[in-house]
């Protein structure tokens, strides 16, 4: 009886072990997903773009040591490059000798676009409460005589803002979520008023830009992923069949537009340490990508600004937690500014 229960036992291990070996070779046998490199990064770029013509920025200046979160960039009539850190309210100026100086035009503001106007006065989107009590100020070049433009009861979350060649500008109104469309695009008239929409429905409205003809608006929109090409009859009005969406991005994240004199749209991929840019069609031609952001450094790249006169493009970012403070990269651009 025992001889019995022995020899059984040990048929039952040899089972086991043959049911181990062949299951072994069957994962042996199971097909494996080859990952290459390039997709393991923090960040990979989408296979749609990773063919597209990209050079590496390299550091410009570096403006702190903490992770600020830099958005605004313009140049005013000196040629000083003006921009801001939004949740702490400064505004800083850097000469072109690399001069670093700053203001507080208002504690209570939070900028998060900047425009000079033909008169010399900074005009800035400032996101309030980050719910519904933005507004748009002006204030002098060195941050003072502050005034509103549009107050913050209106209901607004102004974000960026351009000009027109009359002097009348648009706003982007930074509300809603991927799935409440509640934001838009909003115009004042060079004389002030009431602002009115032009584009409504967009899922946190965020950068915005115009050709140098000021024929085409361009937005993006944060939440919804989407860069929107407007064609407009007028200051306000949507040319019949004139908007569409032109490019649909992976991964999320487009941040503030920039133009450049040829057309050219530059979108800061916020999250992604890089700016893609399209033709004037809203084809992409080309990225700009920042060092480090394939091991998470330097992926919060809210915006750029090229210099006037020139095609320096300056793409500011922060490094959040990782260490890195918060820089300014240089790189060229493929025009001049846009007048």
């Amino acid at each position: 009886m025992n001889r019995l229960i022995c020899m059984s036992a040990t048929g039952a291990a040899l089972i086991l072990i043959s049911a181990i070996a062949h299951s072994a070779d069957d994962n042996d046998a199971f097909p494996a997903l080859d990952i290459s490199s390039a997709l393991r990064s923090a960040v990979p770029l989408p296979m749609a773009e990773a063919d597209l013509p990209s050079v590496e920025a390299k550091e410009y200046f570096k403006v702190s040591e903490k992770g600020l979160q830099l958005e605004c960039p313009t140049f005013d009539a000196k040629g000083d490059l003006l921009f801001c850190e939004v949740f702490g309210g400064t505004v800083f100026r850097l000469t072109p000798d690399k001069k670093l100086s700053s203001f507080v035009p208002d504690t209570e503001l939070r900028p998060a676009g900047l425009a000079v106007h033909s008169d010399g006065r900074v005009y800035m989107a400032e996101l309030g409460d980050f719910q519904s009590r933005g507004s748009v100020v002006s204030m002098a070049a060195d941050g003072s005589d502050v005034r509103t433009v549009v107050s913050r009861d209106e209901g607004f979350l102004p974000d960026d803002l351009v000009f027109d060649k009359q002097g009348g500008f648009y706003f982007t109104d930074f509300k809603g979520g991927s799935s409440l469309p509640s934001g838009g695009v909003y115009y004042v008239a060079p004389g002030g008023g009431k602002p009115v929409m032009v584009v409504p429905n967009l899922r946190i409205a965020n950068g915005i830009g115009l050709s140098p003809d000021g024929k085409t608006l361009w937005v993006t929109e944060l939440a919804g992923g989407k860069l929107h090409r407007i064609s407009l009859a007028d200051a306000t009005t949507v040319a019949p069949f004139g908007s569409s969406v032109v490019y649909s991005f992976v991964g999320g994240g487009p941040d503030s537009i920039r133009i450049d004199a040829n057309g050219n749209v530059y979108v800061a991929m916020y999250g992604q340490g890089r700016i893609m840019v399209f033709n004037p069609l809203g084809f992409p031609v080309g990225q700009y990508l920042l060092p480090g952001r394939d091991d998470s450094h330097n992926l919060r790249s809210t915006s750029m600004v090229i210099r006037s006169g020139a095609d320096e493009l300056l793409i500011f970012t922060n490094d959040w937690d990782k260490g890195q403070g918060s820089t300014i990269f240089a790189a060229k651009a493929l025009a001049k500014a846009a007048r």
